[in-house]
């Protein structure tokens, strides 16, 4: 009798759980995956990081006042000599180049925003369409969230279902099973049928573990194409503004004459990762909101809007499938994160420049060098 009352109590306790753990699932997802596709903490921190990076304009320019006192001394002994020897005559723009570009110096904090405040726009705009977006792709990832944990309850009580029926029809059992009476099969029935539903919660749950680890797998490779992807641009734009005035400087040069427009455009190109960035962040988001739409309308199909019409058809299907999820979701992540990478590309499309994509090309290879490295430390280790 005391083992039949312990086990009464067990699963009484394992119900309370499983009802706690339903109720509390949206709680639970947004500890282990994020309150969002994007970590809105992290997304904070870069702007901030892009900021405080960018206070720091002015790191160089007294050394670059210097270095273009001395440039401008080279440049006018030169086209002194050239009007001495004959071969050029007295030309006022050119000789007034170099006070412009020593003004550029001095103004360097203001001629920097003023480049930037175009390609600013364009990311204050595209980020506008992607937040817009993204809220309706959050809300949706937490229905099918839902839905989901609403599946695999409907899935313990199937299979606990289909195992009792096996039992019942048991060789072992017999004629004997006929001559029981029908109040004592239902007073079995229900003693088994929530051992077997404890069980089959042990083999569900690990298919919405290895369910929530592909997700969590998915979306994190789409979260570090983005986290790179801004910080590529911080370190980018952080290193063009606090050198740049040596660049400035150094055009003042004849042989370096193209030194300040190559900045320029490499400055706006980096600058355009940000608006490229969000805008294929929301076209991400519109491929997300269709995919997570179709798995919902797919779970409906399974257990109804309410997940009590339990399609029973479907479901056997649906069991055998390994994984709690249809795939389209983890798809459309792995999609978005080979997008975010092709961003720098299509910078160089609108403002063409040499230097930004073979230095982007640098940093995969030494990431990929990087990533070779601790794998061959930690297979070391373990």
């Amino acid at each position: 009798m005391k083992k039949y009352t312990g086990l009464i109590f067990m699963l009484m306790v394992s119900a309370m759980g499983a009802s706690a753990q339903t109720n509390d699932y949206r709680r639970s997802f947004e500890f282990l995956q994020g309150n969002g596709v994007y970590e809105e903490g992290v997304m904070f921190f870069l702007k901030g990081l892009k900021n405080s990076l960018w206070e720091h304009f002015d790191l160089f320019i007294t050394d670059a006042k210097a270095l273009a006192a001395i440039f401008m001394i080279i440049f006018f002994a030169i086209r002194s000599y050239e009007m001495i020897s004959g071969d050029k005559k007295l030309e006022i723009m050119p000789l007034l180049r170099p006070f412009g570009l020593v003004m550029i110096i001095l103004w360097w904090g203001a001629f920097t925003k003023v480049i930037a405040f175009p390609t600013d726009m364009v990311a204050m705009k595209t980020e506008e369409m992607y937040m817009s977006e993204q809220a309706n792709v959050n809300n949706l990832r937490l229905i099918r969230a839902d839905y989901m944990i609403k599946v695999a309850n409907a899935l313990y009580s199937f299979q606990a279902e289909t195992e009792l029926a096996e039992k019942e029809s048991d060789t072992w059992i017999g004629q004997a099973w006929d001559s029981v009476t029908s109040s004592v099969k239902e007073g079995m029935s229900t003693v088994i049928s929530p051992v077997i539903e404890l069980k089959n919660r042990l083999k569900i749950g690990m298919q919405l573990l290895l369910t929530q680890l592909l997700e969590l797998l998915g979306i994190w490779i789409l979260r570090l194409a983005v986290y790179v992807l801004f910080i590529i641009q911080i370190i980018y734009s952080a290193i063009l503004i606090i050198l740049g005035p040596f660049a400035v400087a150094a055009s003042i040069l004849p042989s370096f004459r193209d030194s300040l427009t190559t900045w320029i455009a490499r400055f706006v190109s980096v600058n355009l990762y940000l608006g490229i960035g969000y805008l294929v962040m929301y076209i991400i988001a519109l491929l997300q909101k269709t995919a997570m739409t179709m798995e919902i309308s797919r779970y409906k199909e399974l257990i109804g809007d309410n997940g009590e019409a339990v399609n029973m058809e479907k479901m056997a299907w649906f069991a055998g499938n390994g994984i709690l999820s249809f795939g389209t979701v983890i798809l459309s992540f792995l999609i978005g994160a080979i997008c975010m990478f092709t961003v720098p590309s299509i910078s160089t499309w609108i403002i063409s420049t040499s230097g930004i994509s073979s230095a982007a090309s640098n940093f995969g290879r030494g990431s990929q060098t990087v990533i070779g490295m601790a794998k061959k430390v930690s297979g070391k280790f373990f």
